[in-house]
């Protein structure tokens, strides 16, 4: 059984005092810090770029989780790895040419990760997973936090882990959109080890307990 890892979201951080919340949540026990990058194009919100990414790693020492919610990815792997992403993640449905993105992440050092939408197959990227270190199933639509989780999306999540549970026992398996301390529950069930939870914890008073509650 792999390390149950926690990485919470700043989509649902105080931005007025992002510093203080990433080092409390940093403190509180966070394996990662997630950051939600959307362009208004694939996804309608538009939230921040590698700017933004490159001032929190400034504030943490853990891993920074960079998820592309945008068109056209590939113009701007060079910036997001450059800006301090850690795992720098696409979705699927948005690469003309997955493969190429994928060896363009990881010639840069950076763990290379691939998500889709509830309504898209895990074909898009199981040819590729030879390639890939970070597999996302968004239990949500991608572009809006809050979201009410999506149970249906864990038969993806299982579908995921039976295929590399032994071939890619290194890939990680996370999840994003609704976990809350029931639906961590139903995730890791299905073989999930990576966690993303912004409103459940950064709209909480005790982020430790809240971390603690769905790890």
């Amino acid at each position: 059984m792999k390390k149950i890892e926690i990485a919470p979201s700043i989509l649902s951080a105080d931005f007025r005092n992002l510093e203080r919340e990433v080092k409390t949540v940093e403190d509180a026990g966070a394996d990662r810090i997630h950051c939600d990058v959307m362009d208004g194009v694939f996804v309608p919100n538009i939230t921040f770029g590698p700017l933004v990414v490159d001032a929190v790693k400034k504030c943490v020492k853990i891993p920074l989780d960079v998820h592309l919610m945008i068109v056209n990815p590939e113009k701007y792997i060079q910036q997001f790895c450059d800006a301090g992403a850690d795992i720098l993640m696409v979705h699927a449905e948005t690469c003309k040419n997955l493969s190429d993105v994928l060896d363009s992440i990881k010639k840069r050092g950076v763990k290379a990760g691939v998500a889709v939408n509830p309504d898209k197959p895990v074909e898009l990227f199981l040819p590729y997973l030879d390639k890939i270190d970070q597999v996302l199933i968004m239990s949500v639509y991608a572009g809006f936090g809050g979201q009410k989780f999506i149970t249906d999306t864990m038969v993806k999540a299982k579908e995921v882990y039976n295929e590399v549970k032994d071939r890619y026992p290194h890939i990680d398996i996370e999840v994003d959109g609704g976990v809350n301390k029931e639906t961590a529950s139903i995730s890791k069930e299905n073989g999930i080890n990576v966690l993303v939870a912004g409103s459940y914890i950064f709209g909480a008073d005790n982020y430790k307990s809240r971390i603690e509650s769905i790890r």
